[in-house]
């Protein structure tokens, strides 16, 4: 698939190998601004190899990604423009608590994001770290808060909140709220989408729960052995899919069962 567009995120025949595995061959697809994509697959599909490429942490050997026009395929060169790339680009994880200091309070991350990043003095800082809580529906009593001291749910709030710090044009969320109880991705998924609407930033979905698909994505890819098998909207792929092996992924899950809107009940 080619897209012309400079705006937003492109990625165009997208190839990794390790050894004689190839792990992801020929990926392509747009993330538009303000729009949310699900990339979706079985375990081994290839699906955290490519964002592993999209944030940097591995390089591609074929391929190219751009964002907004700008080339992101080669090595960076120096530190200031591999900061400019993190930015550009942020993650947020399954266990926000791996990538949180335990040592550090709430404030004192979002703080130290913002010391490397942006020129604010320390007044500002303390401004835009209160705007962030704020953002993601905390306060001073979490601000002063460790890790430990916080729900999943809050903890992964702190991550979003330390992800946008830096005002990134692209937030990838990878299984982000698999490991939140059902209540508590609804209220997730709602922060998110009601950020997503005000910033216009672009969300692409790791995932494997079809519910939050259906929920959060405007578009789906579907991964299979490192290749694309099928993408569109995400109406259509989860309700008419094309190819056998989305099907199977759809019947692999209930048709009728807990869903991220439905506050945590399972119907039999």
């Amino acid at each position: 698939m080619t897209v012309a567009t400079k705006e937003g995120l492109v990625v165009e025949g997208l190839r990794k190998r390790y050894g004689d595995h190839t792990a992801v061959d020929g990926v392509s697809f747009a993330l538009a601004p303000g729009s949310s994509l699900a990339l979706v697959g079985e375990s081994g599909s290839g699906k955290t190899t490519t964002v592993r490429m999209l944030v940097g942490l591995e390089r591609p050997d074929g391929g190219t990604v751009r964002l907004d026009g700008r080339d992101r395929s080669a090595r960076p060169r120096g530190r200031a423009e591999r900061l400019a790339r993190a930015r550009e680009i942020q993650m947020v994880f399954q266990d926000p608590y791996l990538s949180l200091d335990p040592r550090v309070s709430v404030s004192g991350c979002l703080d130290e994001v913002l010391r490397l990043h942006t020129d604010l003095g320390p007044a500002g800082r303390r401004t835009r770290v209160s705007e962030l809580l704020d953002q993601v529906g905390l306060g001073a009593r979490e601000a002063s808060a460790l890790p430990r001291g916080l729900s999943g749910g809050q903890r992964q709030r702190v991550a979003i909140a330390r992800a946008l710090a830096v005002e990134p044009r692209v937030l990838v969320l990878d299984e982000a709220v698999a490991a939140l109880d059902v209540s508590i991705q609804a209220q997730i998924l709602e922060l998110l989408g009601t950020i997503r609407r005000a910033s216009g930033i672009g969300y692409l979905f790791v995932t494997h729960d079809l519910a939050v698909v259906r929920h959060i994505a405007d578009e789906v890819l579907v991964l299979k052995s490192g290749q694309v098998v099928e993408t569109g909207p995400a109406g259509r792929v989860l309700d008419a899919p094309e190819h056998p092996y989305t099907r199977l992924l759809l019947d692999s899950v209930p048709r009728r069962g807990r869903r991220p809107a439905e506050g945590g009940r399972t119907e039999g």
